[in-house]
């Protein structure tokens, strides 16, 4: 048994011994110093430890590394460490203990080899350290097993010849040697018995670090911890042992402190050159070293920051756009006829409005909203059309273009062929754990573990209920913040308006819709962040408890129950200010309540300057509240943790802090934690698409988010978290069909917003088939309907409203298009209301089939996967078998050549007897 325990002292003492064996340089005084440290009884009971032991004069490098404590390999030097085990002893140690004996001799009967770190070598006194060592049978019967694809030929296709004006983009590159941290290789999955197919100039480091902690953990996550005699199927993997707290953190190491190269030269300080390009802020303007992050980290995250990138670098364009609409709406500021007539003394302060509520709400004068219908103009003009246009194509674009980044990148990663594998060589633990039944699986002609169709329909059912009853939850919330608005508006309208408070400086900027409007938001906004926290951990119990089988498959139902959820939550507020708010209103003496004419609680209006400012301000506060908390949780709460839990790896020196020590103090990158980075993103895409419209900034917001996010990310993985198990992906999975989706879901919504919630199709009619002389004098007044007064019903009736017009004012004014009083229709529609109607709905089926059709043509017209790519992958393919052939060929020819001279040797012999 090749173990090393702190307590074994003649066993190590034998290992030592041996190692030192081969070193001709390493004197007597050397062992003398190790027996002191293993024997302290003969030397009055001080035992020195090895990391305070002299080097003494006249010995090499190699005994120097022996004394450094951060680093990747065990004592001896040679064996890499690729996996590491972290236990306390606590009251319930007993069992424990024996858990660990039996998971730890299951381990090495599968021939992992181990070496145990006595709580008395750590800093806190507590903690033991197992440090697991995959030899190269271990390692190459287990890449057969999982058909991991390792090099058998350097790849001689040329790469990409620099494109014209390359130069311009040398400050944003990074050296070569950090973008191509290894060359490129022809692979095939690798067979134990044709070794010598593949370049294997090293064992130890012909699988990469990377690979070997994925090949351990696989190992420990179907590793039981029971005796031979006993069969309790449950008793198995590492996940179980770390949720009963035998073992407190499982983990590979990071190669080196991500300030500073490693001292050994055999490892690769990848860490540090992704913490020195990548993770700080000031390289915001370089590129990523994809390669390298997928070298390190695996595929899986590779992509993520591959998504990430790409999509924030697409954002440049729709940010670009978004200003410009942004300008025209200042530019333009000064040809605004509407607001200028509204804040006119003569025009907008001779109108009287209704009032906008019962009883608290006074009459108004419609110059009172000059502010707001400024405000307005500048996200509701001319230009949002065309940015509501150009944002459907531009979201066409960044899908199109990804899929063909994409799929280069699963060439050049050797993912091309790798769904099917996934699919069957990722079965979760879990499953085989749970699922006691068996089945022929007519493929592999091999019992399989199944669940049967009625628990899993059941089980689908259930979680059905739970996802129905939650976003029942969350629409009720937001009833309850709609009725909020209803019931406070009277208030703030009260206390705003009325003459005896001082606070009429205040009462200009802040209008009772603008106030209910913020403080609603603001309310959504907290009850979205504490429904989310209690949904995550039910998505993921329901999730658990469907028992997927294969890691795929339970990130993709996790994924839409996520976004389900998300959806609803944080986009809901926002469908029912666009859609809802000032739709059903009414007019006055015919006013609709929300719980029916027996309740209090008036249907609400739009603020006087449109519905779409105030679905800026939704969209404002919901989306840079979410960016906020998002960036202060990533980038704040892992320094306060890490501070908490009295991190101090910078300030020791590196023979005092093991480098388990200080990755073992990191944060845990669960196996989630990707899960929640792209939740992040695509929600926000939902914000930057969907309602885009309103609020044309909205790209730039993210673009500046996004930027923020790529290096907040890089330095939590980099310095925050224990280095993740790497891991492979093909793609985004199920990412890319939500965003598919929200892509054309944004098309309608975006119509719906320019028709129904801006004023745009109103003016527009007005301009070219009312106006006198083709202008906009005359809209306000055409936009407003008549009503009488008196006949205004007692519980609508103002409590004082003498205060705001004379006794000779009988009518007042609401926006809608209806007859007056006294005519034969009095307050119907009139014909303009069903123009604007016929125009908003033509309007729609235009703008609708017209983006289609183009981002259709553009879907058709972008292939998924660049020709080049597709030559390179059959050429690649060719290149393989040729090489597959010759290489059997040869292997036949050396076989026949070998049997041809043992055949006449043996008749040769045959016949002398």
């Amino acid at each position: 048994m090749r173990r090393i325990t702190g307590k074994a002292k003649d066993e190590t003492l034998i290992e030592l011994q041996d190692a030192t064996d081969s070193q001709t340089t390493v004197g007597p005084a050397v062992l003398t110093a190790f027996r002191i440290h293993l024997h302290p009884d003969e030397n009055n009971g001080n035992g020195v430890s090895l990391s305070e032991m002299a080097i003494l004069p006249g010995h090499t490098e190699t005994d120097k590394l022996q004394t450094n404590r951060d680093t990747v390999f065990f004592r001896d030097g040679v064996r890499r460490i690729d996996f590491v085990l972290s236990y306390v002893d606590d009251k319930d140690g007993e069992k424990k203990q024996e858990r660990r004996k039996e998971f730890e001799a299951n381990l090495e009967k599968a021939g992992l080899e181990l070496e145990t770190e006595d709580k008395s070598e750590s800093k806190d006194q507590k903690t033991y350290f197992l440090k697991i060592h995959a030899p190269w049978d271990v390692l190459a019967t287990y890449a057969e097993v999982l058909k991991i694809k390792v090099p058998f030929k350097e790849s001689d296709i040329p790469h990409s010849q620099d494109a014209p004006l390359e130069w311009l983009s040398h400050p944003l590159r990074l050296p070569e040697h950090i973008m191509r941290p290894q060359p490129d290789y022809f692979t095939y999955p690798f067979d134990k018995k044709k070794t010598d197919f593949f370049l294997i100039s090293d064992k130890d480091t012909f699988f990469p670090p990377s690979t070997r902690s994925r090949i351990v953990f696989y190992i420990l996550a179907r590793c039981p911890y029971y005796n031979e005699g006993r069969k309790d199927r449950e008793k198995t993997g590492i996940k179980r042992l770390l949720s009963n707290g035998t073992y407190a953190a499982a983990f590979p190491l990071h190669d080196c402190r991500y300030w500073k190269r490693a001292r050994n030269a055999e490892c690769e300080s990848e860490r540090y050159n992704l913490y020195k390009n990548w993770a700080r802020f000031l390289c915001f303007y370089k590129e990523q070293p994809l390669n390298l992050i997928r070298k390190y980290y695996g595929e899986k995250i590779g992509i993520y920051f591959a998504w990430l990138g790409f999509y924030t670098e697409m954002l440049f364009f729709a940010a670009l756009m978004g200003v410009i609409c942004f300008a025209y709406g200042l530019l333009s500021y000064d040809d605004n006829v509407s607001s200028k007539e509204i804040c006119d003394a003569n025009i907008g302060g001779s109108i009287i409005m209704c009032p906008l509520c019962d009883k608290k709400c006074p009459f108004w004068k419609l110059n009172s909203t000059c502010l707001s219908s400024w405000q307005s103009h500048l996200f509701d003009n001319e230009g949002t059309v065309f940015f509501a246009i150009f944002m459907g194509i531009w979201v066409t674009l960044f899908l199109e273009f990804w899929k063909r980044r994409q799929a280069r990148l699963e060439y050049e990663w050797d993912l091309v062929d790798f769904e099917e594998e996934q699919l069957q060589l990722q079965i979760r633990p879990e499953f085989e754990i749970q699922c006691t039944n068996r089945r022929l699986n007519k493929i592999t002609q091999e019992m399989e573990p199944y669940l049967p169709v009625t628990s899993k329909c059941a089980r689908f059912c259930l979680s059905a209920a739970t996802v129905i009853f939650w976003i029942s939850l969350i629409v009720a919330c937001i009833i309850g913040v709609i009725a909020y608005r209803l019931a406070v508006y009277a208030a703030f309208a009260s206390i705003i308006k009325d003459p005896m408070r001082k606070i009429q400086l205040v009462g200009r900027f802040i209008t009772p819709q603008l106030a209910t409007s913020v403080t609603a938001s603001c309310i959504n906004f907290v009850i979205i962040m504490i429904l989310n926290f209690f949904y995550e951990r039910v998505a993921i119990w329901i999730t658990d408890m469907e028992i997927p089988k294969t890691h795929l498959e339970y990130e993709n139902k996790l994924t839409v129950k996520m976004f389900l959820f998300q959806f609803v939550n944080y986009y809901s507020s926002c469908f029912y200010v666009a859609f809802f708010k000032g739709k059903f209103v009414g007019h006055p003496g015919a006013y609709t309540y929300m719980f029916g004419n027996w309740s209090t609680l008036r249907n609400e209006e739009c603020d006087p300057g449109g519905c779409l400012i105030e679905l800026t301000t939704q969209l404002v506060i919901v989306m840079t509240g979410k960016q906020m908390c998002g960036n202060i949780q990533e980038a704040l709460l892992p320094v306060m943790r890490n501070w908490w839990s009295g991190r101090k790896g910078r300030h020791h020196p590196e023979n005092h802090y093991s480098r388990w020590e200080q990755d073992h103090v990191l944060q845990n990158f669960s196996q989630l934690g990707l899960f929640y980075e792209y939740l992040e993103m695509v929600v926000q895409f939902g914000f930057i698409t969907l309602f885009v419209a309103s609020f044309p900034l909205a790209p730039l917001l993210a673009l500046f988010n996004n930027i923020l996010e790529i290096r907040v990310d890089a330095w939590k993985f980099t310095t925050q978290f224990r280095r993740p198990v790497a891991s492979k992906a093909r793609n985004i999975g199920a990412w890319l069909e939500i965003l598919n989706a929200v892509a054309v879901l944004s098309v309608v919504t975006n119509a719906f917003i320019m028709a129904f919630t801006s004023d745009m199709i109103p003016r527009m009619v007005y301009l070219y088939a009312y106006s006198e002389g083709s202008n906009m004098r005359g809209y306000v007044n055409n936009s407003l309907s008549v009503y009488n007064i008196s006949r205004i019903p007692l519980r609508s009736m103002p409590e004082e409203h003498d205060y705001w017009f004379d006794n000779s004012t009988t009518t007042c004014r609401y926006r809608d298009y209806r007859y007056p009083p006294g005519h034969e229709r009095e307050y119907t529609h009139t014909m303009h209301f069903w123009h604007i109607l016929a125009a908003k709905m033509a309007f729609i089926i235009i703008m609708e089939h017209v983006v289609f059709m183009v981002k259709f043509f553009v879907a058709w017209l972008i292939p998924d996967v660049p020709s080049d790519v597709k030559a390179r992958i059959k050429r690649e393919r060719y290149l393989v078998q040729e090489h597959l052939h010759n290489y059997e060929v040869e292997r036949l020819k050396m076989q026949l050549s070998a049997s041809f001279v043992t055949e006449p040797r043996s008749e040769t012999s045959s016949t002398m007897e």
